[in-house]
């Protein structure tokens, strides 16, 4: 797949162009000038061929993060196979964006010079001062109003690669309701419940075998985030500053990874790190919707602490965010080389953790050190492990044998002196495992009790790193009447 990247100096609307091509709000935008700081990509088709289109950060040296962000912007640039150079077409042309220009097009790769922001005559005249560039291709566009953008996609189209079809057989139901084992049903043929519950088992058609692992990094701010997807990626692809905050937009990049006998892809995105409420500034406040956003389409968080830190209270919160999404996790105890930590060190960590952090007692912990990459090749396979349990099809004869030897050896209360039976048990979806129990009086049985099966489950099934969903439900009612 060809790389377009858009380049450009700070605020001469990169990332306004990246979400338009997109055709969708990925990047954040805004008149603060450098709110892009690392590069966003996202594979975009134009008409009937496919493109990864890059947003990078301004071209821009008046600050040590700023020449951070330009030496990835050209980095970036370098592996590209066709360039789009954006300037301000609110501002006449001169010799800073001129020499840019220059040592872009002694790259050798198909470039455009395109004048962004001429929305009136004004404009349009001052925009005819850069064909003093001497440009081979110039495009003369207003993002704010979709004007001029047309012939440059035209432009791009002219340089991709022709688009390859491939059919393929669409999965039956029946190989998708393969494994169920009806027999266990506790009711008759034409129970409404049961046929509702084996219509939906398993809702999400996904290749959860053969698709990409989405694992996002999060914490707060400086805990290494950026650190740790640099090392995890084995290369500098986001921008690693003492400046807190440093990382604005979500920063996605994909690598492949032996899991066992197979090689899988994983992404990985770093997030922005996240403040204390008070102290979210400006463009932050985007930035934290991002990260939410991330998350909805996340399979395993990783939830970076600083050890040498410690555990504060915005930790906490974090790590419950972390749970709202009902993701596969595994936390991170990073900086661990400044720390020093033994053995002892470690178990005290993790004791501090499960005290706080008890809604996520299922999530195993990690140390390393992500500057010097001591154990992150272990994290890989820690996260390939988790992505395991987390869409893992539990056999339904043995998901109903658990079930009752708990329910036997630790009877479920009585209601009003009324027995609270549970039928039978079925999984009806992955990621994370979600099961429904097929009962006779579903709102009767208390979160206390759930959390008993869960744990009889965990202890019965590999299922580290996962949130198990329970669902109770009546038989004959559908699932929207049972949650009423």
């Amino acid at each position: 797949m060809k790389k377009v990247i858009l380049l450009g100096r700070p605020n001469v609307g990169k990332s306004s162009l990246f979400n338009r091509l997109a055709r969708a709000r990925i990047a954040i935008t805004s008149e603060v000038a450098g709110t892009t700081r690392d590069v966003n990509k996202t594979e975009i088709n134009i008409d009937d061929r496919e493109c990864l289109l890059i947003d990078s950060g301004g071209l821009d040296e008046s600050s040590k993060l700023f020449a951070a962000v330009q030496k990835r912007s050209l980095a970036e640039a370098n592996e590209a196979d066709i360039i789009v150079f954006m300037v301000d077409g609110k501002l006449y042309a001169d010799e800073i964006d001129k020499k840019l220009f220059y040592a872009i097009n002694r790259l050798g790769k198909p470039t455009a010079l395109v004048v962004n922001k001429v929305d009136g005559k004004r404009d349009e005249e001052r925009a005819k001062d850069f064909i003093s560039f001497g440009a081979k291709k110039l495009f003369e566009i207003s993002v704010s109003h979709n004007s001029g953008t047309d012939e440059l996609c035209e432009w791009i189209y002219s340089h991709l690669e022709p688009a390859k079809t491939s059919i393929e057989d669409d999965e039956s139901i029946e190989d998708f309701l393969a494994d169920f084992d009806e027999s266990l049903l506790e009711s008759d043929e034409s129970d409404e419940g049961s046929e509702s519950l084996r219509n939906s088992r398993f809702k999400s058609n996904i290749d959860y075998e053969n698709k990409a692992i989405k694992v996002g990094i999060i914490g707060r701010v400086n805990v290494g985030k950026s650190s740790l997807l640099n090392a995890l990626v084995g290369q500098n692809r986001s921008v690693v500053s003492d400046i807190a905050g440093t990382t604005i937009d979500p920063v996605n990049e994909k690598i492949s990874v032996n899991d066992g006998n197979k090689e899988r892809e994983m992404e990985f995105i770093d997030t922005a790190g996240i403040r204390r409420r008070g102290k979210i500034e400006g463009i932050e406040k985007y930035a934290l919707n991002r990260t939410q956003k991330m998350l909805e389409n996340a399979d395993i968080a990783v939830l970076v602490l600083d050890s040498a830190e410690g555990i504060n209270e915005l930790d906490e919160r974090i790590a419950g965010l972390v749970c709202q999404f009902n993701l596969g996790v595994i936390i991170v105890l990073n900086k661990w080389d400044l720390k020093g930590g033994d053995d002892k060190e470690f178990d005290k960590m993790s004791r501090e953790i499960r005290d706080k952090f008890k809604f996520l007692a299922y999530a195993p912990i990690i140390s390393l050190s992500a500057t010097s990459k001591k154990r992150v090749e272990k994290l890989k396979e820690l996260i390939c492990a988790v992505y395991k349990n987390y869409t893992i099809k539990l056999p339904t004869s043995r998901l109903n044998e658990v079930i009752a030897a708990a329910t036997k050896a630790h009877p479920i209360p009585r209601e009003h002196g009324r027995a609270v039976r549970i039928y039978y048990a079925a999984q009806f979806d992955t990621a994370a495992p979600k099961i429904a129990l097929v009962m006779n009086k579903p709102k009767c049985l208390h979160f206390s009790y759930l959390r008993y099966l869960q744990n009889q489950l965990r202890a019965s099934f590999e299922l580290g790193g996962t949130p198990v969903i329970l669902v109770p439900r009546g038989r004959g009612k559908s699932k929207d009447e049972n949650n009423e």
